[in-house]
């Protein structure tokens, strides 16, 4: 925070931000003369109070009413919509050829038709396809309440045939490096990874009619993604939970696409670092629309 002295000769206490790559500023007036320490006090005080509202560090902390408020808006940026069964076959094969290309398959768009209409996939790519076909149509239909669970559930689903720790809580320390071998995140130590997953299940539970979907899977999805409970596998058993949510409270499911791989990893490390869940509200809205208008438009 500074001190900016107009030309009009008011004096200002001001506090700048970046938010959506824009500088902001918050000033609180101080008076015509140079203030005292009381009234920079009171002004740091009354600058502190705006910075708590706008703040949208969800997970461990109770929120207001103004910041729960703030992020249930988001969800005024989408609209319902309900797919039909070829639809959600649309959805389904661009969701898994996405979701798994993400992690490094190397399975094309036009080949998951066929892979998943085969018996068995024919290398660990294909059978991946397969697998998380399967997660996608299990959260299609169970009735099942989050739970530990479930979250295992879906794993061994994804990777039963892939992985042999499929369905199974890591018990080693895992680390995400970008290109240049820099560490970019670090998953929560082994020996917390069942109580943080077991947390993820109770705020949902205590939350779930507080937010609106869209935020309420949000959270869930970065609390995931921030907790990194599994030695592989995390990106998309995190973007199955995003969708569970979503179709849990009769909302259409998202596919976050490979063409936006880097916003997407960019609002994960400002969820991680900041705590910020609002850059990814703002891709999951765009997100949103290009799936309804590919997965609904004849191909």
């Amino acid at each position: 925070m500074y001190i900016e002295k107009r030309k009009n000769g008011k004096y200002y206490l001001v506090h700048s931000y970046r938010e959506d790559g824009k500088v902001r500023k918050i000033r609180k007036y101080l008076g015509l003369n140079p203030p005292k320490e009381e009234t920079k006090r009171k002004a740091k005080e009354a600058i502190s109070n705006i910075i708590r509202e706008q703040s949208t560090e969800v997970f461990f902390f109770s929120l207001t009413k103004a910041q729960l408020e703030k992020l249930n808006r988001y969800n005024d940026k989408i609209k319902i919509a309900h797919l039909n069964a070829k639809e959600w076959q649309r959805f389904t094969e661009d969701f898994v050829y996405n979701t798994n290309a993400i992690e490094g398959s190397t399975v094309r768009r036009e080949e998951v038709p066929g892979i998943l209409k085969k018996e068995k996939g024919l290398n660990k790519d294909e059978t991946e396809t397969k697998g998380v076909a399967k997660a996608v149509e299990f959260i299609r239909g169970t009735k099942e309440e989050l739970s530990l669970k479930l979250v295992l559930k879906l794993h061994k689903l994804c990777f039963e045939s892939s992985k042999h720790f499929a369905g199974k809580l890591r018990d080693v320390e895992v680390v995400i490096r970008n290109p240049k071998g820099e560490v970019i995140h670090q998953g929560v130590p082994a020996k917390e990874v069942k109580p943080a997953v077991q947390d993820i299940v109770l705020w949902y539970k205590e939350n779930k009619n507080k937010f609106r979907p869209l935020a309420l899977a949000a959270i869930v999805h970065n609390q995931f993604e921030h907790v990194h409970p599994f030695q592989d596998g995390n990106g998309r058993i995190g973007r199955l939970l995003l969708n569970y949510v979503l179709i849990k409270k009769r909302y259409p499911p998202i596919n976050i696409t490979l063409e936006d791989r880097t916003e997407y990893y960019k609002a994960l490390r400002e969820y991680d670092k900041l705590h910020d869940i609002k850059p990814m509200l703002r891709l999951l809205i765009s997100q949103f629309k290009k799936t309804l208008k590919k997965v609904t438009t004849e191909s």
